[in-house]
């Protein structure tokens, strides 16, 4: 077979039979659904909704952007993530996770930079789950995942300490070090009122769970100190406790698309920060799902759930959010509050957007350092330092992971971590891949005892004189190809027949396929014939489309050890062909 011609028809046929795996669950969900249903999916999303409030708030603040720009995500992200979504409770809206990455943007961007960005993130994650990616993307190694989101937190952290404290810093420094020198450097410059709300704020979240389930200590630690604080300023005259109003003036009216001016130059300026938004976001996303099945029992579908996100992050950015994902907090509190359909994430939204138009310009009175204290639970939250101290133990390739994706997270920034660290979980698939794959010399016989691919009875294959076996085991890439090459020049003797067994391949790579082409050539050369057995229907796919397959030949290309080793006897009766001289 040669190669075939590639023509408009062929291209669209593929179009047509190509299954883009986009199934919003939503839409299977309303074939069966109540009235017991809605009013469980009513609860959860007012519930939900309530939760998201402070933490939409805060993340919009510290990310760098107004308050109701986080409120903004919330609402419309929420509601795409719910409508279009691969999962049956995921919730989705603005992260910590993103915080760090966000805020950088927007002091090199600017809020328009971020916007183009997120926008471009979005396009990212609509391809990957067009192209059946989100599978992929799950098998990001743990280690990598615990190092960002262990980074992520100690910064979330460090940009709290000055709200905390009410320290008077005009301009905090963005790298972590200059940051935590100037808080030494203005520490005499800390309001004890402040940081007495940020510390009694911390205390309600932590001891709030304990007399109340059902309503997040975050929210009554808002409410509470926002009274105690309006009470206080209102009657002594005192401003020095700083308040959502004194920093920004917040708008409280639905939002009106943005025209974005997208060039060349600066696509090519945030292609990095956008792919890293895109990685960020597919990972905290399905691993929010993924955690959501085990509880629920359900299993989502990840590219569905990609093209939701993606849909969300092309959306929001025009109305002035910030990225999207999927946020395990709030949908875990989704799922403890009788959440089962996307109907509660969509209601979730429509709570937060009642609040906004409402109750909008009561949020200018809570105070900066209880913001600041809800976000210090969040990075706590987040640390899962008892996941990282365990991941300390294990093997020093694992340790040695994590600890260089966290110190780039802290100490450089997310796209740098997120890059090198898909970089090593690259290199760590491939140092397994290669530890686990080995070749074979076999000479004179071959077991067949643990077979599965035989048509004889025999337990052991005799071989012919001047025939050998090489079995390749494990994926045929061009991590293993360089290790075949080298195991070929360390043969001594020549033989008429070398049968390559290929029972143990799953696929073939380009590199690969090089270097069988250079064996086969290298071997014609000093007159010996090979046979290749046991090939895949993906890997003769492959020799198929380069037009190696008719180069060895058909008849050479066996599906079995016991045929291909007739086919060598076969070869054995030719006339033996000369050597070809070195030009």
């Amino acid at each position: 077979m040669g190669k075939k011609k590639i023509t408009k028809d062929t291209v669209v046929e593929k179009l047509r039979n190509y299954n883009f795996s986009f199934k919003p669950v939503l839409w299977s969900c309303m074939k069966d659904y109540s009235k017991e249903k809605f009013l469980k999916d009513l609860m959860a999303g007012i519930i939900v909704g309530i939760v998201a409030l402070p933490l939409a708030i805060a993340f919009g603040i510290a990310s760098g952007v107004s308050p109701e720009k986080g409120l903004i995500t919330a609402i419309i992200g929420g509601f795409i993530v719910s409508f279009l979504g691969g999962s049956t409770v995921q919730i989705g809206g603005p992260t910590g996770a993103f915080i760090v990455i966000v805020y950088g943007i927007v002091q090199t961007y600017g809020t328009e930079g971020l916007a183009v960005a997120t926008l471009m993130a979005g396009i990212l994650l609509l391809l990957m789950g067009i192209f059946k990616l989100g599978s992929v993307i799950r098998f990001i190694p743990y280690p990598i995942v615990v190092g960002f989101t262990s980074g992520i937190a100690v910064t979330i952290f460090s940009t709290q300490i000055k709200d905390l404290f009410g320290m008077q810093i005009e301009n905090v420094p963005a790298d972590f070090i200059s940051k935590w020198g100037a808080y030494a450097t203005h520490i005499g410059t800390t309001s004890i009122l402040s940081l007495v709300v940020g510390l009694a704020s911390l205390a309600i979240i932590i001891f709030t769970p304990r007399f109340i389930k059902k309503i997040p200590g975050s929210l009554v630690a808002i409410v509470l100190m926002t009274l105690v604080v309006y009470l206080y300023r209102r009657f002594t005259g005192d401003t020095s406790i700083e308040t959502i109003g004194d920093r920004f003036i917040l708008a409280t009216s639905l939002p009106q698309p943005e025209k974005l001016s997208i060039s060349v130059s600066t696509i090519t300026q945030l292609i990095s920060p956008a792919f890293t938004i895109a990685m960020l976001g597919a990972i905290e996303s399905l691993l929010s799902a993924t955690v959501a099945d085990g509880v629920t029992g359900h299993k989502h579908n990840s590219n569905t759930e990609l093209i939701a996100q993606g849909a969300a992050n092309i959306i929001v950015p025009i109305f002035g959010g910030i990225p999207v994902t999927g946020a395990i907090a709030r949908t875990m509190a989704n799922i403890n509050n009788g959440g089962k359909t996307p109907v509660a994430g969509i209601i979730h939204a429509i709570v937060l957007l009642l609040i906004l138009l409402f109750l909008g310009p009561l949020t200018t009175h809570i105070p900066m350092a209880c913001l600041a204290g809800v976000l210090v639970i969040v990075a706590y939250n987040m640390s899962e330092w008892r996941t990282f101290l365990s991941l300390l133990k294990n093997p020093k390739s694992d340790v040695a992971v994590l600890l260089t994706t966290f110190f780039l997270t802290v100490f450089f920034d997310l796209t740098v971590a997120i890059e090198l660290g898909l970089l090593l979980a690259m290199f760590m698939f491939m140092r397994r891949v290669i530890e686990t794959s080995h070749i074979s010399v076999l000479k004179d016989e071959v077991d067949l005892s643990q077979d599965s691919d035989i048509h004889t009875k025999e337990d052991i294959l005799v071989l012919p004189p001047r025939v050998e076996v090489y079995e390749i085991d494990g994926p045929f890439f061009f991590g293993i190809a360089s290790k075949f090459d080298e195991s070929m020049k360390l043969l001594g003797d020549k033989p008429r027949v070398r049968i390559i067994r290929m029972r143990k391949v799953p696929f073939m790579d380009s590199t690969g396929l090089h270097n069988l082409q250079s064996f086969y050539r290298l071997s014609k050369k000093e007159g010996i014939q090979i046979v290749l057995s046991g090939v895949n229907k993906k890997v003769h796919q492959v020799m198929d489309k380069s037009g190696f397959s008719d180069t060895i030949g058909q008849d050479n290309i066996c599906s079995h050890i016991d045929f291909a080793v007739k086919r060598a006897e076969d070869l054995l009766e030719l006339p033996e062909e000369p050597k070809r001289k070195k030009a």
